[in-house]
């Protein structure tokens, strides 16, 4: 299975990203997907899950202005972040789990400027 993670960025303050996590490969089901970030200096820590059956888990960071959704057709996943900060800035990673099975995909950057 790999992660193909897209849609960070450069954004200012207050503004709007969308990211997109495709999975290939043997998928199996059901299944978690769900968005990690990692500051600098910080360690990694959950931003959103959601599982096949709809299902959503947020991470206290984000409540209110980030939203998971994932498309099980097309196997994707994605994050709307809204209104946001610098302290939003980090790498986000996809994953995918179920079971006994972990992937991780390589992370794209946000940066939010002030």
């Amino acid at each position: 299975v790999q992660l193909q993670a897209s849609g960070g960025g450069l954004v200012q303050a207050g503004g709007s990203l969308r990211l997109s996590c495709a999975a290939s490969g043997s998928i199996f089901s059901p299944n978690t997907m769900g968005w990690y970030r990692q500051a600098p200096g910080k360690q990694r820590e959950l931003v959103a899950a959601i599982n096949s059956g709809g299902s959503t888990d947020y991470g206290d960071s984000g409540k209110g202005r980030l939203t998971i959704s994932r498309d099980n057709a097309k196997n994707t996943v994605y994050l709307q972040m809204i209104s946001l900060k610098p302290e939003d800035t980090a790498v986000y990673y996809c994953r995918l789990w179920g079971g006994f099975v972990n992937y991780w995909g390589k992370g794209t950057q946000v940066t939010v400027s002030s």
